[in-house]
């Protein structure tokens, strides 16, 4: 087995179709095309040996690294500090339009800014997931090399003319197995680097002025696009960061959010919690709905909504208005799980899985996710077209009909399907903003049986969700497990805040799932879930803590806990989906859902703190603080392609 990073030991790039892991090393490691969830080209992250990567760093292994993002982008910067000079690696993706297509730019610029560095470089495609042999053709004049697979191919430019330094020349290439390697020195002052292509260009020299204007534009569109937030709160550089994060995981041509660039990166080191999570979930996506309207992001949020409609009536064409879980990002679902034998996985993480085997189950929640951003939305002016209302409609009568059924949850667990809790109080949501839509914009509904619905459902989580015994909502009835997702009960406005059964609740979670300002979403041990081992916890339920604390009058230990866990934050401030018991960052990486948790906890943890407990009521206020304070924005129609 070879070396492998730490999982938050790094920094991501992207261009909003797809996206690249560079890691402290200036490696990176984890890079597919043309889209996030397309075989991977670099995947050494998965397998050291077998994987691929593309490195640049001094020669001598006598050095410091340290990371940034150039400030308000998604620029990566990464330092080697020898003793002989100050190096950097610039890494971006200049960013593309709408049109999804095959050619894909990474831009590595690397220049001396004191002393001297002696560097290498090199390039070692696997296409496929390592699983097709490609063939290396070199350009003209040492312009370059060309990767060819089939029909997949990566094209390395050089950038700048060669230098001479004594004997050396910068940017001598070599072959090096089925790789390349480059190799020289630069001055301080000077600038050179690679740009890699996919898409078939052929290999070319680059001067560094044209790598200047790619930085620059790159640069002015991020800079650009963060202005656009409305956010004026107390943690602006953490939520500016995670906007960040979140707009490089938006696929551009169809506004879908993917889960986490990346595949296979366990939640137990060496066990096989290893998931494949760069597919769009309704529940994430619906998230985001929440964190960038009230950022002030209406345009992404219209996207993603668009998106939404389409799936909706595409279930009920197909089945009824019955929704999967999730999907590829430009809406198909073929997500068939398959096991990469070949490789090692991440310090040893098997199987390596890629597709996603839940996509078949039922997790009811995510209905209620879907029904309450568009209400979200709709209350931001985002306006529902006639045939999208019909086909809601028509999903929520779906809702009627079975959300009184076992389902798999949240969780997606694999231990077989259970009656849990939160699917039960997603469904009340969904029926509650159908209501609601309906009565506010005048649709046609057959509202009466909605809430005959809704208020069974109600009822049925007072009678068989609550144990009086443990004196607290459970996972599902039947049972005495605790779950961390029930602490968005208060949050969607199911049960108020300072309701003694949910302040009792809150204290039994105190109790048995928070350790220190950490969160376990629930423990395998008392709650099997089909799979050997264990995780960490789970830093969106952490943040939901932060949320619930605050919500329940517990204000100064809401802030206390938000600002502990901002210290599990890597070094870029990035998340990953849980964080271990030494404070490692475990599962994919960036993790979607992390990002938009702190991302709403900061918003409401700010309104309360403002406010005080209680004065802020659930869901509705984001959307009418954000509408006061539009001057005339543009009006967006959620119908979708559809309708």
């Amino acid at each position: 087995m070879g070396d492998y990073p730490s999982i938050e030991d790094h920094g991501l790039i992207g261009d909003l179709q797809t996206a690249a892991l560079v890691d402290t090393n200036g490696t990176i490691d984890w890079f597919c095309a043309p889209r996030f969830d397309s075989p991977s080209i670099f995947g050494a992250l998965l397998d050291a040996e077998g994987g691929g990567f593309c490195r640049i760093r001094p020669v001598t292994d006598d050095f410091v690294t340290r990371q940034l993002y150039l400030p308000d982008t998604a620029i990566l910067v990464t330092r080697f500090m020898t003793e002989d000079g100050v190096g950097e690696v610039v890494d971006f993706m200049p960013v593309l339009g709408s049109e999804a297509t095959d050619q894909h730019r990474l831009v590595r610029m690397l220049r001396v800014v004191r002393g001297t560095m002696a560097f290498e470089g090199e390039i070692q495609p696997r296409f496929d997931y390592g699983r097709t042999a490609h063939e290396i053709r070199a350009g003209e004049d040492g312009t370059g090399v060309i990767f060819t697979a089939g029909d997949q191919s990566l094209t390395v430019h050089r950038v700048g003319d060669p230098v001479l330094h004594g004997t050396e020349r910068a940017g001598t290439i070599e072959r090096v197995g089925q790789g390349i390697r480059i190799t020289g020195s630069l001055n301080a002052g000077e600038t050179t680097g690679i740009v890699l292509d996919t898409g078939g260009a052929a290999p070319q020299r680059i001067s560094p002025a044209e790598v200047e204007a790619l930085l620059l534009g790159t640069s002015r569109y991020w800079k650009d696009w963060t202005s656009r937030s409305t956010y004026r709160g107390r943690w602006r550089e953490m939520v500016e960061r995670s906007a960040i994060t979140l707009k490089l995981m938006t696929y551009a041509p169809t506004g879908a959010l993917v889960a986490a660039p990346t595949a296979g990166l366990p939640e137990q080191v060496g066990g096989e919690r290893n998931w494949d999570y760069r597919y769009t979930w309704v529940r994430d996506a619906s998230f985001s709905v929440y964190a960038l309207l009230g950022l002030g992001y209406t345009e992404e949020a219209a996207a993603f909504g668009v998106w939404l409609m389409d799936r909706i009536h595409e279930s009920v064409r197909d089945r009824s208005g019955r929704l999967d879980i999730m999907y590829r990002v430009d809406g198909s679902s073929d997500l068939v799980e398959e096991s990469l034998e070949h490789w090692d996985g991440y310090k040893g993480s098997r199987p390596v899985r890629i597709g996603n085997g839940a996509a078949d189950q039922l997790q009811l929640d995510i209905f209620g996710e879907a029904m309450d951003s568009i209400f979200l939305a709709d209350s931001n002016g985002l306006e529902v077209a006639n045939v999208a209302w019909r086909n809601m409609a028509a999903m929520l009568d779906w809702v009627c009909d079975n959300w009184n059924q076992p389902e798999e949850g949240i969780w997606e667990t694999r231990g077989g399907q259970k009656p849990f809790t939160y699917g039960r109080v997603m469904c009340w949501i969904a029926l509650d903003r159908g209501i609601r839509l309906a009565q506010s914009r005048g649709r046609p509904a057959p509202i009466a049986r909605w809430q005959e619905q809704r208020d069974a459902i109600y009822e049925q989580i007072m009678a068989k969700s609550w144990d009086a015994d443990r004196g607290a909502f459970v996972q599902y009835e039947g049972t005495d497990v605790l779950d961390a997702s029930l602490l968005r009960m208060p949050l969607m406005g199911l049960i108020a805040p300072m309701d003694p059964m949910w302040l009792s609740t809150l204290r039994a979670m105190d109790a048995e799932l928070v350790s220190d300002s950490l969160v376990y979403r629930y423990n395998p041990s008392a709650s099997p879930d089909g799979l050997r081992g264990s995780e960490g916890t789970f830093t969106m339920c952490s943040f939901w803590y932060v949320d619930a604390l605050a919500r329940s009058g517990r204000l100064e230990e809401a802030e206390l806990t938000f600002e502990k866990m901002l210290t599990y934050a890597n070094h870029l401030g990035l998340y990953s989906e849980e964080i271990g018991l030494t404070g490692e960052q475990l599962g994919n990486f960036p993790q979607a859902f992390s990002h938009l948790a702190l991302i709403s906890a900061a918003m409401n943890l700010d309104a309360q703190l403002d406010h005080g407990p209680g004065l802020v009521s659930p869901v509705l206020d984001l959307a009418r603080r954000a509408a006061k304070e539009r001057d005339g924005g543009p009006s967006w129609r959620l119908g979708g392609t559809s309708g």
